[in-house]
């Protein structure tokens, strides 16, 4: 199957079986969105809904976050993964947002960037929910579901994945397709064990013809 065909096949399905596909991060405001997206590397989106359900009573505004230190806002995050580093990243993204851009959350990649604790990826996650940009954030589970899926060739970086996509997804269905991707990844397409059986893209599932018939062929110990 031509390249071109296999997207127009995963693209054809999604659109039919999840045609509303957001994310699962609980926000109200680019400003919460920002703060929600830099808490959630690494951790759980229902995590870091807790967690936000929480801090956002504290800290309603980057305004309001700037005026503090990390060690206050520790407090409010620190069952999240790397919270000392996370709180640091925040004061100091809420300080540059107020500093440089009026409170105001940017709606380009090279000035979401000058933000601490806002790499490419999160950029383009703001760039896509926010903005509704073609902007491709790949995360774990669209590096893994592209790559098993065959969307992507000899991928080793998130930026080769996020390239790759970008050539073949028309632009105006690309935010949308980082959440199928995502969503698909984090319900199905499962790191340790893929859930193939009730896959509804096995027909064109690289993996599924290559290591998951591998898998069901060998014999099972007794």
């Amino acid at each position: 199957m031509r390249k071109a065909q296999l997207y127009e096949e995963v693209i054809g399905y999604f659109e039919t079986h999840m045609p509303i596909a957001e994310t699962e991060l609980e926000y109200r405001d680019t400003y919460e969105l920002i703060v929600a997206v830099i808490l959630s590397a690494q951790c759980t989106d229902k995590r870091v809904n807790i967690i936000t359900n929480t801090f956002f009573k504290k800290f309603p505004s980057a305004d309001i976050l700037a005026n503090h230190e990390p060690e206050e806002v520790y407090e409010y995050i620190k069952s999240c993964s790397y919270p000392n580093n996370k709180a640091k990243h925040l004061v100091g993204m809420a300080r540059t947002l107020v500093s440089e851009f009026s409170g105001s959350v940017p709606d380009n990649l090279e000035d979401l960037r000058k933000l601490p604790g806002v790499g490419r990826k999160t950029a383009n996650v703001i760039l896509s929910v926010a903005y509704q940009q073609p902007a491709m954030a790949v995360d774990t589970h669209v590096f893994r579901v592209a790559a098993r899926i065959g969307l992507t060739t000899g991928s080793k970086t998130p930026l080769d994945t996020e390239l790759q996509l970008l050539k073949y997804i028309p632009e105006e269905l690309v935010h949308k397709a980082h959440h199928w991707l995502i969503l698909h990844g984090r319900y199905v397409c499962l790191a340790r064990k893929p859930k193939c059986a009730s896959c509804g893209l096995t027909h064109v599932c690289k993996y599924y013809h290559t290591q998951a018939r591998k898998d069901r062929s060998q014999p099972r110990n007794k």
